[in-house]
């Protein structure tokens, strides 16, 4: 048996993301070692309770839960909470009772950081909200960039409009700053765009299918799936809701999902398309020296096989 790769779910649960937690536990390739929680579908500290009752429902409270920043890298507030796509407690206004866990002392950025130095090269960390977190690790630990072996993230929009405006996808627009931090900071970077995730669809016959099948991770995401394809039926007349959270899990689990190239990516982090990644493919050598020509490079992916993803999806929420 190979070694299962250690992997860190920084997360703003979110109904995507309890998918994709629920996937990554149900993943015997994945040892999931810990959970950092940010802003994003909800305010932080709901992120965290959300993170530990999903722990809770899911019997793996041993796994421990880092709160993390309250506030952007340039201590600007979340402004846009996504409750009209995942309900106000994040999680499709289920009211569960709140959990009986805490989250550990330690933030969520220096957790990242002393993760990342004990398992030198093996930890991933699954990137499922904005990039506040990651980039405190990058700036408070310059061996951190080293250490972790690779960050898989959900985030942009590459070559495609954006979904909270024309130029920028939520998790980057939720901190640009931050992003930008992250795609320069010569880390091992696999970015998955709603480009790529907008092509793996969770139909109605699936969720069909979830609600007949007894394993206790489809009949959870069962119940708090309504709210997400009312959002998805009304905003893009979809008969069926865009799997993010969990393509960008399973390209973490299984890299041959996914097809990427590799270039230079800025984020533009101020103006009216502030939010906005742009990828430089190296093809041309411009003469002169820009803000992308002395930048590392990193992954961005453009194709995924979809079909799979969403066997895979379907798979481990109903074995549970």
């Amino acid at each position: 048996m190979t070694e299962r790769k250690k992997i860190i779910i920084d997360t703003d649960p979110g109904i995507d993301d309890a998918m994709a937690i629920f996937i990554a536990l149900q993943s015997p390739e994945v040892e999931v070692i810990g959970l950092t929680t940010i802003y994003g579908n909800v305010y932080t500290a709901l992120a965290t309770r959300n993170a530990l009752h999903l722990l809770e429902i899911a019997g793996r409270t041993d796994i421990p839960v880092a709160e993390g920043s309250h506030v952007t890298i340039t201590k600007g507030t979340k402004l846009r909470i996504a409750d009209f796509v995942h309900g106000t407690d994040g999680l499709g206004n289920q009211n569960f009772p709140p959990p009986k866990g805490k989250p550990i002392e330690q933030s969520a950025a220096d957790f990242l950081v002393e993760q990342a130095s004990l398992y030198p090269g093996e930890v991933t960390v699954v990137a499922l909200g904005p990039l506040t977190n990651i980039a405190l690790a990058i700036q408070s630990d310059p061996a951190f960039i080293k250490n972790v072996g690779q960050i898989v993230l959900l985030g942009g929009a590459f070559s495609v409009n954006g979904n909270v405006n024309p130029a920028a996808e939520a998790n980057i627009f939720g901190d640009p700053d931050a992003a930008d931090v992250v795609f320069t900071s010569g880390a091992d970077i696999l970015a998955i765009g709603i480009n790529v995730t907008h092509q793996v669809v969770l139909t109605d016959a699936n969720r069909d299918t979830l609600a007949e099948s007894s394993g206790k991770f489809a009949q959870y995401m069962c119940r708090i799936l309504d709210v997400y394809f009312s959002y998805h039926h009304d905003a893009y007349s979809t008969k069926g809701v865009y799997l993010h959270d969990p393509t960008t899990l399973l390209a973490a689990v299984n890299p041959s999902l996914i097809t990427y190239v590799e270039g230079v990516v800025r984020v533009q982090t101020v103006g009216i398309t502030r939010g906005l990644t742009l990828f430089y493919n190296k093809q041309k050598r411009f003469g002169e020296v820009t803000e992308w020509s002395d930048k590392p490079s990193v992954k961005v992916a453009v194709t995924v096989d979809a079909p799979s993803v969403v066997k895979m999806v379907m798979e481990r929420l109903t074995s549970s």
